[in-house]
C-alpha cells in the first residue's frame, strides 16, 4: 500500500456502491471515486487546506466539489450508517458513552448586564447612586 493509498480494497468495497458512477455522458471525463474519496481522507486526516492536497489524488476543486456534493447528498451519512452497521457486526465498535464534566468559567467583565453609562444619579443630599 502506497503513502497515498488510503483503504484498501476490502473497506472499499463496503462504500463502492454509494458512490457515483460513470454516466456515459459526453463532456469531461469523469474522475475515479475511489482517488476522489481517498483525497478527502487524505485532506482531513492531515488537516489541511484543500488547496495543499496533494496532486496524485486530482485536482484540489474537483476533491473538494466532491465532497461538497456528497455531502449535500447526504451520501456520507449512508457510508456512515454502512460503516457503522459492518463495524457493529463484526464486534469492533463498543458503544460505551463517557461524558465529560468541563467547567468553563467567564471573566467577571463578561456579564451580560446592560450598563447605562453616564454621569450617576444625584440624591437630594450630595450622594450619588451608580446605576448599573
Amino acid at each position: 500500500m502506497s503513502r497515498f493509498q488510503l483503504l484498501t480494497d476490502a473497506q472499499w468495497s463496503l462504500i463502492e456502491d454509494l458512490l457515483p458512477v460513470r454516466t456515459g455522458k459526453k463532456g469531461r471525463p469523469f474522475r475515479d471515486a475511489r482517488s476522489m474519496v481517498e483525497g478527502i481522507i487524505y485532506r482531513y486526516r492531515c488537516g489541511i487546506a484543500w488547496r495543499d492536497v496533494p496532486e496524485v489524488f486530482g485536482p484540489w476543486q474537483t476533491i473538494w466539489t466532491w465532497h461538497r456534493r456528497l455531502s449535500a447528498e447526504g451520501t456520507w451519512d449512508m457510508v456512515l450508517a454502512r460503516l457503522l452497521a459492518a463495524a457493529d457486526e463484526a464486534g469492533i465498535i463498543d458503544w460505551a458513552v463517557s461524558v465529560d464534566s468541563t467547567i468553563a468559567r467567564a471573566h467577571q467583565h463578561a456579564m451580560s448586564l446592560a450598563r447605562v453609562m453616564g454621569p450617576p444619579d444625584c440624591q437630594g443630599d450630595g450622594t450619588t447612586v451608580a446605576r448599573y
